[in-house]
């Protein structure tokens, strides 16, 4: 069968109007694409510092033994102090390294002289159970140096957070595993 000839003879208005409609539609798929590559991005589960309790949930509710969560410590907000009440109970009977002085049950806060009257305070990640003791002696006596974070290498990422579930705050939320971690740090506004 023949094919009708082209019309040669398109007018400059139609001819507009095809490109604008091509780039209109043009520009909604990229706005689609964006969108789906955005909502594709993985995402990982993390606690918003501002909003934990530190309720001891992280340490009995996580799937992982011990719990993917640890303490983490921002030395941008310590104050090197030689009484933190992240390490010691706010009873101590002496500021010494004894097991009866210390908050943390499994010992994972260090304790080392810098010089009178500094020490620094680090946490042995493989001994922190996630409790969140030592995090909330910290902030309620102290400067607040020390929160919650679930660590990415240990976290089996479950579709439904066992912790999250649990949280009495809702402080777990979905983050972009580019940006996995939420710090708390002497710059932030709500750390204040």
């Amino acid at each position: 069968m023949p094919q009708p000839p082209a019309n040669p003879d398109i007018s400059r208005r139609d001819f507009v109007r095809r490109c604008l409609a091509c780039a209109a539609g043009a520009g909604v798929l990229g706005v689609v694409g964006a969108a789906a590559r955005k909502s594709s991005e993985r995402l990982v589960w993390q606690i918003d510092p501002q909003l934990c309790v530190q309720c001891g949930r992280c340490e009995t509710e996580c799937v992982v033994r011990p719990s993917a969560v640890k303490c983490v410590h921002s030395f941008a907000m310590c104050g090197y102090c030689n009484l933190c009440f992240g390490y010691f109970h706010s009873d101590a009977p002496s500021l010494d390294s004894a097991a009866e002085n210390q908050t943390c049950p499994t010992g994972a806060i260090r304790r080392r002289f810098v010089e009178e009257p500094y020490y620094e305070y680090t946490i042995d990640e493989e001994l922190c159970v996630g409790c969140g003791k030592c995090v909330k002696t910290c902030g309620q006596f102290g400067n607040g140096s020390l929160y919650l974070q679930v660590m990415h290498d240990l976290c089996l990422d479950c579709n439904e957070c066992a912790i999250a579930r649990a949280c009495p705050t809702h402080a777990f939320r979905r983050v972009p595993a580019s940006e996995p971690y939420l710090r708390k740090d002497a710059d932030d506004d709500s750390a204040e």
